[in-house]
């Protein structure tokens, strides 16, 4: 698995933030559409059906104070022994019937994104609602990079302009 912006990424599947565990609530975006997962929450929309992705309450904060928040969090858990789960955030998919609200866990190392991310993950959504963008690409660079982790974060923010540039 990778993560790249807002996106959690196997050689099958994408997920928006963590990918759900159990009964935890998701959103995994296929080729055919948007997939709310969870306990009492399962529903299944082709991507012609969805109008808009929307993330909200994401944390985001600068390349400099993520990495201060991010050692003061690893401080904290190595002091206290109290560690504590990556902060959730808010997923909306817009279709004709409604609005569907889901809390998806974050998926990056400490829970806080740059804003270069965060924004460029708000436009690959779009794009990916629009058909401008397909999933299969995002799924076909997971595949061609299987034993890689997580790339760094001027790879992933380019990673993220290609996808959402491209047509």
């Amino acid at each position: 698995m990778a993560v790249v912006g807002l996106f959690w990424i196997t050689e099958d599947s994408v997920c928006l933030g963590a990918a759900p565990v159990g009964t935890a609530s998701g959103v995994r975006l296929t080729e055919d559409g948007v997939e709310v997962l969870g306990d009492d929450r399962g529903a299944a929309w082709s991507w012609g059906e969805v109008r808009r992705i929307e993330v909200r309450d994401v944390p985001v904060r600068s390349a400099a104070r993520r990495l201060v928040s991010m050692a003061f969090d690893t401080l904290y858990t190595a002091v206290t022994g109290d560690g504590e789960l990556p902060p959730a955030y808010t997923v909306d998919v817009e279709t004709a019937d409604g609005t569907v609200e889901v809390s998806v866990v974050s998926a990056v190392t400490g829970g806080i994104y740059t804003p270069d991310e965060y924004e460029l993950s708000r436009t690959l959504l779009g794009r990916l609602v629009d058909g401008g963008a397909k999933v299969g690409d995002l799924l076909a660079w997971r595949r061609d990079h299987a034993a890689d982790d997580t790339p760094p974060r001027e790879e992933r923010e380019a990673l993220l302009r290609k996808w959402a540039e491209s047509a």
